[in-house]
């Protein structure tokens, strides 16, 4: 090779600081204990209704299945967590919805990809040689994992990444290379005895230490999943309208975690602490020009009006709560009647 693989790897490392990301580090791409519980969650089925797990088949845990070639990933970490976003008061509020922490800015697989793209050409050039591919998590790759081995951090008992100075509240992103850089030592895990993150998961999401139940989760109920959300956990959804962050808010490493730098992430159009009649009275227009750049966008007026009317069934039982329930009443969209016929029927007194 014309290159220093190990010069290269260390300009990846600087490189990245630069470009935004707060960790960088490389790792093999083998995988084999990894791909086998990720076949065992597959065969259980607690992946629900995300059926493009199954269709990726092994090119989520091979790497080099999904682009021919790869021998290494460099695996970059950029913090999330916005100064002015509380958490908890929200939570304990239930007149207003509760919009997971990382959805409340610029869509992060944009921001995401548009760095890597940006560091991938700096490497390509650098090398003279050698092919480089950006990806966010909308790729089939097992990006904790690989960030584990590249020793970004540790998947935690609730399967999220965790760093003891910087906690979780943290994107990944990946570049794959067929350069053989020299990889990063993996960190040992620090959860301990610890089960905070097990015993807060409102729907019991987290069956065992290390394993998610997907079908219970609060983010793929209000995500993920398409038609009604199962009543047996509408109670325990609460307020969250989109996604959920109580296992990483319980966490005791979080106490280390980073305000981001990334103004991208701040939140936009006061989702950090909305109130939910408001919400529920966007028509499908204000919802597609209020969440333009957002993740959020992608699931759709439906969902988000199913989510939110969830909510307000488990809000007070206000005067104002059912006149926004029932000014949908007759929704175009029979997911949206059932369940504001369920917020009526179940809003608290």
């Amino acid at each position: 090779m014309s290159i220093d693989p190990a010069g290269l790897a260390a300009q990846a490392r600087a490189w990245g600081l630069e470009f935004g990301f707060q960790r960088v580090g490389i790792a093999a791409i083998d995988l084999p204990d990894d791909e086998r519980r990720l076949q065992d969650w597959l065969d259980a089925g607690r992946h629900g209704e995300m059926r493009y797990m199954e269709r990726h088949g092994t090119r989520r845990s091979r790497p080099a299945e999904f682009v021919p070639g790869t021998l290494r990933v460099i695996s970059a970490r950029m913090d999330y967590w916005p100064e002015s976003a509380s958490a908890e008061g929200v939570l304990g509020d239930a007149s207003l919805g509760y919009v997971s922490r990382y959805a409340l800015g610029r869509d992060y697989h944009k921001v995401l990809r548009n760095r890597l793209a940006r560091l991938a050409d700096r490497l390509a050039a650098a090398a003279g040689s050698g092919a480089f591919r950006a990806c966010t998590d909308s790729a089939p790759v097992l990006e904790k994992a690989l960030a584990r081995d590249a020793g970004l951090g540790w998947i935690g008992k609730h399967t999220n990444l965790l760093d003891r100075h910087d906690g979780s509240w943290f994107f990944l992103g990946e570049i794959l290379t067929d350069l053989p850089l020299p990889v990063d030592a993996p960190v040992s895990s620090h959860c301990g005895s610890c089960t905070a993150c097990i015993d807060v998961c409102p729907t019991q999401a987290i069956v065992a230490p290390y394993q998610l139940d997907a079908r219970r989760c609060i983010s793929y109920l209000t995500i993920e999943l398409d038609g009604a959300i199962p009543e047996e956990f509408r109670r325990a959804i609460g307020n969250r309208i989109y996604g959920c962050d109580d296992c990483q808010l319980v966490c005791p490493w979080n106490r280390y975690a980073k305000i981001t730098a990334e103004p991208d992430f701040n939140p936009r159009h006061g989702l950090d602490a909305p109130r939910l009649v408001e919400l529920f009275a966007w028509t499908e227009a204000q919802f597609l020009e209020r969440t333009a750049g957002s993740a959020i966008r992608r699931i759709g007026h439906e969902r988000w009006s199913r989510n939110v009317a969830i909510a307000l069934g488990n809000a007070p039982r206000t005067v104002e709560v059912i006149a926004a329930l029932e000014r949908r009443r007759d929704d175009a969209s029979a997911v949206v009647r059932e369940a504001v016929g369920w917020a009526l029927g179940s809003a608290r007194a």
